[in-house]
């Protein structure tokens, strides 16, 4: 049995925000000196820190909608929905990873997982735009909009981070 819209919805939403946090905190990390060991750990505990806010805010919500706690069903969901955003550190872990030894440069390995998350959400938008109805056009002008409220996230994250 298929998940449903919602959850598939909502697992998506938690992965594209872990995944905008990734790229600041990545961003953030080009710009200031540091170990390929802190690097990990600064990224690894950021995409936690939110994945465990995705997971609470669920459980919050579901608190103030339903006037009660979730049973175990919807707590599994909502802990799967959220766990999948922490899906969004696997490649530029390895990336860092790589560093620890110097096989690739900590530079390098920052650079790359710049890519990787911006890649990942280039690739979430316009999967997300192709299964629209639209026009090419309309799909063009959906794509270029989500582009652009990308880089409005970014920019604010890396000022937020400055």
């Amino acid at each position: 049995m298929g998940q449903s819209k919602d959850v598939v919805a909502q697992a998506l939403k938690e992965r594209v925000y872990a995944t905008f946090t990734g790229l600041a905190i990545v961003l953030v990390l080009r710009s200031h000196e540091s170990t390929p060991q802190a690097a990990t750990f600064s990224l690894v505990i950021g995409v936690l820190g939110i994945t465990v806010a995705g997971f609470a805010a669920e459980v919050i919500a579901h608190l103030a909608a339903h006037a009660s706690l979730p049973d175990r069903r919807e707590l599994s969901r909502m802990f799967r929905v959220a766990s999948g955003a922490f899906a969004s550190v696997g490649v530029p872990v390895v990336l860092l990873l790589l560093s620890w030894p110097d096989w690739i440069t900590l530079t390098g390995a920052l650079q790359a997982a710049t890519w990787v998350y911006l890649a990942t959400l280039a690739l979430i938008g316009w999967a997300a735009v192709r299964r629209t109805d639209l026009s090419w056009w309309k799909q063009s002008l959906a794509l270029g909009a989500l582009v652009l409220l990308g880089g409005i996230v970014i920019v604010l994250q890396l000022l937020a981070h400055a």
